[in-house]
This record gives C-alpha cells, sequence and structure tokens, in this order.
C-alpha cells in the first residue's frame, strides 16, 4: 500500500473532514462498534488520527490499531488518550498484531484504499486471523455511483460548494476510479489532491469474506441500522468469524 496521508495532508486531516469529527457523524458509528466489541477488543484498520478510535476507547473498549501514515499517528499522539492507545506502523493488508479481538473494523471508505482485488482479498483474510471464534469483522464504504454515469462519461462530481469541491474519476476496465479534491485557499489559490481507489459492489466482498472463512452477519444502508436497498449510497457490512 501506499501511504496517501503524509505531510500537511495528515496535519489539516481533522480540518477538512470536519464533518466526520462531528458527534452525530461519530456517535452512531462508535454505538455500533461497542455493541459488537462487547466486553473483548476493538482492532481499527487505519486508525488515523483517532476520530473512532478514541470515543470507542472512552466506552470502555480496549482498542488497537494499524496505520500506514506515521504522520496520521503522530497526529494522534498529539490528541488527549492518544498516547495510550497500541498502534503498529505497517499496511493493514498484511500487517500483524499481537493477541486476538472480539472486533475487526475498517471505517470510511477506507478498503478502496487498497487499490487492487488481491490485496483487497489480503486484507479480510488479515482480518480474520486476528478474529476470535465468534468476532466480528466491519467495513463501511460507499456503493458505486456507476447509474449515475450518462454513456459515454466516466466523471461525476461528488461534491460542489463554496470553495470546495470534488470529481471521480472512474476506470471501468480495472474497477478503479481517482478522486479529485479541489478547495481554494485564503490566498485564492487552488489545491488539488488526487486520491486512487478501487471500487467493488457488495457481492465481491461478500466473496472475499468467505475466502477469508467470515460470513455476513448483517448489512446496514448507515449506522444506524436502516435497512440495504437498491437506493443505498453506502453500506455497513458486518462479518462473523465462526
Amino acid at each position: 500500500m501506499t501511504d496517501y496521508f503524509a505531510g500537511e495532508i495528515a496535519e489539516r486531516y481533522d480540518e477538512t473532514s470536519a464533518a466526520m469529527f462531528a458527534p452525530d457523524a461519530v456517535d452512531p458509528v462508535v454505538d455500533v462498534l461497542a455493541a459488537l466489541a462487547g466486553g473483548g477488543r476493538a482492532l481499527e484498520f487505519a486508525i488515523g488520527t483517532g476520530r473512532i478510535a478514541l470515543p470507542l476507547a472512552a466506552r470502555g473498549v480496549e482498542v488497537a490499531g494499524i496505520e500506514l501514515s506515521a504522520d496520521m499517528v503522530e497526529q494522534l499522539r498529539a490528541k488527549e488518550g492518544g498516547a495510550t492507545l497500541d498502534v503498529t506502523l505497517g499496511s493493514f493488508s498484511d500487517t500483524r498484531v499481537d493477541g486476538s479481538f472480539a472486533l475487526v473494523y475498517l471505517v470510511f471508505n477506507t478498503i478502496g484504499n487498497v487499490t487492487t482485488q488481491a490485496e483487497q482479498v489480503a486484507t479480510f483474510r488479515n482480518a480474520a486471523a486476528h478474529l476470535a471464534p465468534g468476532g466480528h469483522f466491519v467495513i463501511e464504504v460507499g456503493v458505486p455511483e456507476l447509474r449515475r454515469l450518462p454513456p459515454g462519461q466516466n466523471t461525476l462530481v461528488f461534491e460542489a460548494r463554496e470553495g470546495k469541491w470534488g470529481i471521480d474519476e472512474y476506470d471501468f476496465v480495472d474497477q478503479g476510479l481517482v478522486s479529485h479534491h479541489f478547495e481554494e485557499r485564503e490566498d485564492g489559490h487552488v489545491e488539488r489532491t488526487s486520491m486512487p481507489f478501487r471500487y467493488a459492489f457488495p457481492a465481491e466482498y461478500d466473496l472475499m469474506a468467505e475466502l477469508a472463512g467470515l460470513a455476513l452477519h448483517a448489512r446496514w444502508a448507515d449506522w444506524h441500522r436502516s435497512p440495504f436497498t437498491g437506493e443505498s449510497t453506502k453500506h455497513i457490512s458486518i462479518w462473523q468469524k465462526p
């Protein structure tokens, strides 16, 4: 895997993703994860700056993490409670940590940052290897918006507001996309960052889980456990280890 969150991106991550740090975005996630963890340990793949790990730990769950970006971990360590979390630097596709866990989770579309099918399968297998029997693996990821694309078009605007906009560029052959983010700074300069993803539909993730020895436990449209339908724009999928 490639570290796309180094330097200034890590320093400004909480600021540029501020909406995802709001209580109405974080609390439902933590509610679900705390219930799944029960009295057991939780492992976050891509723990980042601690958006979910810190409030989950505050609920009394013992949380560990794997993170590729040392700069993101530095931001985490600077926060209250961040220095106490057990974080291992490495790719969550193949990095192992000691012990077993009741819960492994990977949220906010981060499975898509794994840009090959083989590495995505490896991620599921690594999650399964960390789980105790009966444990759960959870991902949160968007549903590809292909039906919104008219024939002959491979780009789609996903955000458009004052000073900030974003465009997804799809590669239909390799199931890839690049998200281009544009932000106008105070001096009028427009900053562009681009990040590659590999997209997949829920059925493909289910097959990856099966290859890892996991079985589908639940799938929802959001963290409020709304039913997943053909109109859903993302899914929360939970697989269980026998």
